[in-house]
């Protein structure tokens, strides 16, 4: 059975001014229960994660700060939030949410989570509407806990895996892969295990062309026992800050060639939704409900 971290405190109004699209997070299961890809037992309420299992990726003084709400309003600003009790719990149980799909993915082959894909939060500080990063938490979890030795990250969000590349720069176990806008956010890049950098205006025949030859030219060298999948939506045309041609199905095409890949190695994967911001919410829900459908026709 397909397992999907979802909770109530995913979709928790934010404070005010915030300019993150909450809404997806409530419309997405209700699209899923309503076409049936899903039954209500797919979906689990995750806890809040333990703080000694983000303290093995994130630096001490950060978490105490960020826990304590003693973030400077400059250093919340850059993280798109002003930051509260309500959104630091919110983010703890999103990673945790993560992290019990790694334990899902171990014994069915795939588990996602509804939030998630946090991949600007560095191990000292938050941006880009990431505060924790769930992936690189989860990762070490594996690691650390021995059920996992290589692990592969997949970001394929819009914009570059910045705070997970910086987070595993000088662990060999864990190859980051950011395939992104090369002109959008951040400006600053980090330097991932392999990078590669789209063009404005790219189209589906170029993006799933790179996919795959990037796919390749890891698996030559790397094979993993483990996959993070950062399956961000604003790849697609009609995505307001994305600045790809990527088509809704062309986003599909890429999500079956992620699954096909780790189904055809019998390897793990868990995914977590990233970003999706188009003017209208239903190209949003249509292009990750793709994700999970694709998911649940590839493994079950």
């Amino acid at each position: 059975m397909l397992k999907i971290a979802f909770d109530k405190k995913f979709v928790q109004p934010l404070p005010k001014g915030h300019r993150f699209p909450m809404e997806k997070y409530d419309l997405l299961p209700k699209q899923l229960l309503h076409e049936g890809t899903v039954d209500e037992m797919a979906f689990f309420s995750p806890n809040p994660i333990d703080k000694s299992i983000v303290l093995k990726v994130h630096d001490q003084k950060y978490i105490e700060d960020y826990y304590g709400l003693k973030i400077s309003p400059k250093d919340q600003r850059k993280t798109g939030f002003e930051h509260n009790t309500d959104l630091i719990l919110r983010e703890q149980v999103i990673m945790e949410g993560t992290r019990r799909c790694a334990e899902f993915a171990l014994k069915h082959g795939v588990s996602m989570n509804i939030s998630g894909g946090t991949h600007h939060a560095f191990s000292n500080r938050g941006e880009g509407f990431c505060m924790l990063n769930d992936n690189a938490i989860a990762a070490q979890w594996l690691l650390d806990n021995m059920k996992a030795t290589k692990i592969l990250v997949i970001d394929l969000d819009v914009h570059q895996g910045n705070g997970t590349a910086e987070i595993f720069q000088d662990e060999p176990r864990v190859f980051t892969f950011s395939m992104h806008g090369e002109n959008n956010y951040p400006l600053k890049k980090e330097k991932s295990d392999l990078d590669i950098g789209l063009l404005d205006g790219t189209e589906d025949s170029s993006y799933i062309y790179k996919l795959e030859e990037s796919l390749n030219n890891i698996l030559t060298n790397f094979m993993p026992d483990f996959i993070f999948y950062q399956s961000g939506v604003d790849i697609i045309e009609t995505d307001k800050l994305g600045r790809l041609n990527v088509s809704i199905q062309g986003c599909k095409r890429r999500d079956e060639i992620v699954f096909q890949t780790a189904k055809s190695l019998h390897v793990p994967i868990v995914v977590s939704m990233g970003g999706g911001y188009s003017e209208e919410i239903k190209y949003i829900i249509e292009a990750h409900a793709n994700t999970f459908r694709t998911a649940q026709s590839i493994f079950f």
